[in-house]
């Protein structure tokens, strides 16, 4: 029966959010007329504007109030928090990239993003063989950030257990001049200047700004320096050219790592000693240019083109020990401490799309293809010469590696009754890796290789609205994730060379319920229950002499809930919370290397002692069982001043496939924004104070999933805080 639905029970959290819930409605009868709740207007779920309420799947978006009103604007972390089945940890190492999960797809990265789709205006931000990342996402210009869960996100292709995209706000009306400076703890600041106009037959928006830190952990000092613009263009009354660019520059963001359990409660807030000593740190470097053509051959057919190339650099210094790179066993077989790739990557998206009839009834379809490549030259190095450490010193790798997908996909809905909709679509993807070994020295053998992957995901949803105010929906459908580069790059088995041809995609049958209610004209309740089973789940298979190797496990299972409450209530005062429940487990038995502390997790292939074996019903390491966030917040309008506090909770989580490994503790933190709001004549003014982690919490922020040395805590911030000011002139 293990196919069937079910929750055991509910967490005490769900049951206080309930009985919460409840209050609001009940305070909510008395709000009047004039505080309005709407579901926002998406794009992700069906390529075309329309509200979400109205939708047969879970998509929600966070506006440019919720993203940018007293907040750093450097991460999503600041405002994920706010959708429920959404889990964006801020690693706190500016090394990394944030941590992002939905559903529990994605847990298992140690680096960037995995298993969820990244996109920003439209373009691409996750590369074709799965690894994405969040780092050029410009919040100072951004209109909002929608989240699409569930399984119309295998409408994207790819791994996509999830898709997160940004949009660019339009230009102004009037020409703008804004500005801002952060001061915070740990000595961050953050400059930002935009200018936005808008003409006849076009407008535009550019910003640039700085980031400085030395962080909340020693040796986490980073600095990061973006500039993004749009502007669009009426080419006529028909036709629309869009055109969206994006720079980063990150020079040197020195990496602490993660801790043992015995570093984290030594001492929180230090580095790894392999860190200081290696000196472990990253530079990126990233620019891309996309363009977006839309035509209207009548009112009801569009065709839209989308082209997109960019580059990007990444070079990172690893603590890999000399012994693991010189030994006569290891010296063939390891690429070196030092990790440089140079890539390109681009593509090209074209669809059509028809409103209509079909058989009297109203009826929309989309059609399309896209093609994507990335190309990178990869090359590695030792981390030391003679006896100093944390420097580039010979070659020990060098190879390209090129990555395509060719994806054809159409998605179509047909309103069968005025209360009864019906929505499905269909994508096929195929995925091709190509490796070519340049570096074939003595005993390190050729590598070269190539696979392809071929995929066909459905999806279909159905909508029904029960009154005005209540709409029930359901779907279900397919989706599927390939290994990345990074994770075929090395076979488990030694006696084989080139890449881990073993690893196959993870395959994933998605279903969902739920419900979306207006109480009223003040608050909006959104509801969905999920189930979702994969095949060939993929995990790290063991990590030693500075490679990591990855495999593929028979079965998971993901099942839970997902809550969301906006309520408007009278005095200007408004209540939101979202709560997750979540139960992600491996449902087959699997054997994985060793974790080994202060070691290598040294394993060889064949010899059973070296491995150990996971049972079935075991968690699936990094996701949370439980996620709450609460916010209470109050405007006074005729001062300009607003202010809010809100909550977030989570459960504890196991940080390895075998719980003896560890924990991360469940916690509890409280924050506290205030700011207030002036107009004199042309100018608007603005100031902030955020006081994050009220109560001093000491918590983990984010683990290192299965590392090999037991150093999965990443420690998050104690108290601290921000202060922003804030200025923009209409000329």
């Amino acid at each position: 029966m293990k196919n069937i639905f079910t929750i055991r029970c509910l967490h005490k959290q769900l049951i206080l959010a309930g009985m919460f819930s409840f209050s609001i409605l009940a305070m909510a009868d008395e709000v009047v007329e004039t505080n309005i709740i709407a579901a926002p207007v998406v794009v992700t779920g069906t390529r075309v504007e329309q509200n979400s309420f109205d939708l047969p799947m879970s998509i929600d978006a966070t506006d440019a109030e919720q993203i940018q009103e007293g907040q750093l604007k450097v991460n999503l972390s600041e405002s994920s928090s706010r959708v429920p089945g959404v889990v964006v940890n801020n690693r706190n190492n500016p090394a990394q990239d944030l941590a992002i999960q939905i559903r529990g797809f994605g847990a298992r990265s140690a680096f960037g993003v995995r298993g969820v789709r990244l996109y920003a205006d439209g373009i691409p931000m996750t590369m074709p063989d799965g690894q994405g990342q969040t780092g050029t996402f410009n919040l100072d210009t951004a209109s909002r950030v929608e989240y699409l869960r569930g399984p119309f996100s295998a409408l994207y292709g790819n791994s996509s257990g999830g898709v997160v995209q940004i949009f660019t706000q339009d230009g102004p009306k009037d020409p703008t001049l804004s500005g801002g400076i952060t001061f915070g703890s740990y000595n961050t600041r953050r400059e930002s200047l935009s200018f936005g106009d808008s003409g006849e037959n076009f407008d535009y928006i550019v910003n640039a700004n700085t980031y400085r830190s030395d962080g909340y952990r020693d040796f986490s000092k980073t600095r990061r320096d973006t500039l993004h613009g749009k502007i669009n263009f009426k080419l006529n009354d028909d036709t629309k050219l869009t055109i969206v660019a994006t720079a980063l520059d990150q020079p040197d963001n020195q990496d602490p790592q993660g801790l043992t359990a015995a570093e984290y409660k030594a001492n929180r807030t230090q580095a790894s000693p392999a860190a200081i000593q290696f000196n472990t740190r990253v530079s990126k470097s990233h620019e891309q240019m996309g363009a977006t053509l839309e035509h209207n051959f009548t009112s009801d057919d569009t065709a839209r083109i989308m082209a997109y190339y960019g580059q990007r650099d990444n070079e990172q210094y690893l603590s890999t020990s000399i012994a693991a790179q010189t030994t006569v066993l290891n010296f063939a077989k390891n690429g070196g401490g030092v990790s440089v790739i140079d890539r390109s990557f681009g593509g090209v998206d074209a669809r059509w799309a028809h409103k209509g009839d079909l058989a009297g009834k109203p009826f929309n379809f989309t059609l399309g293809l896209n093609y994507d490549l990335m190309r990178d030259k990869r090359t590695g190095y030792e981390n030391f010469i003679g006896t100093t450490l944390g420097i580039q010193g010979k070659l020990r790798r060098d190879e390209s590696n090129d990555a395509t997908s060719f994806d054809q996909y159409a998605q179509a809905s047909l309103d069968i009754l005025p209360s009864w909709s019906i929505s499905g679509g269909v994508r096929h993807s195929r995925v091709s890796f190509d490796t070519k070994d340049n570096y074939i020295v003595g005993l390190n053998k050729d590598d070269s290789g190539s696979v392809a992957f071929s995929e066909t995901t459905p999806v279909f949803g159905t909508i029904f609205k029960l009154t005005d105010t209540i709409n029930l929906f359901a779907n279900a459908g397919e989706s599927f994730e390939t290994p990345t580069f990074v994770e075929m790059g090395y076979n488990p088995d030694t006696s084989k060379s080139g890449l881990n041809l073993d690893l196959k995609p993870a395959k994933s049958r998605q279903y969902e319920v739920g419900a979306k209610a207006f109480v009223g004209n003040s608050t909006l309740v959104n509801l969905a229950l999920f189930k979702i089973d994969t095949d060939n789940e993929i995990v790290v298979a063991s990590s030693q002499n500075g490679r990591t190797t990855y495999r593929n496990v028979p079965t998971s299972e993901r099942k839970g809930l997902e809550l969301s409450l906006d309520s408007q209530l009278p005095q200007d005062f408004r209540v939101y919370l979202a709560y997750t429940l979540l139960d992600a487990k491996f449902t087959d038995p699997f054997s994985t290397c060793k974790t080994v502390l202060g070691g290598t997790g040294t394993c060889t292939f064949g010899v059973l002692s070296n491995f150990e074996t996971i049972a079935s019903g075991s968690k699936i390491p990094g996701t949370y069982r439980y996620n709450l966030y609460g916010e209470v917040s109050w405007k006074y309008e005729p001062a300009g001043f607003t202010t809010a506090l809100e909550m977030r909770k989570s459960s504890d989580t196991n940080v390895s496939f075998n719980a003896a490994d560890g924990k991360a503790d469940a916690y509890t933190v409280y924050n506290w924004r205030g700011g207030f709001k002036q107009a004199l004549n042309n100018w608007n003014f603005s100031e902030f104070v955020r006081v994050e982690n009220i109560f001093n919490k000491e918590y983990v922020g984010s683990v290192r999933v299965a590392d090999s040395q037991q150093k999965f805590y990443e420690a998050a911030p104690t108290r601290n805080w921000l202060f922003g000011l804030n200025a923009a002139y209409k000329f």
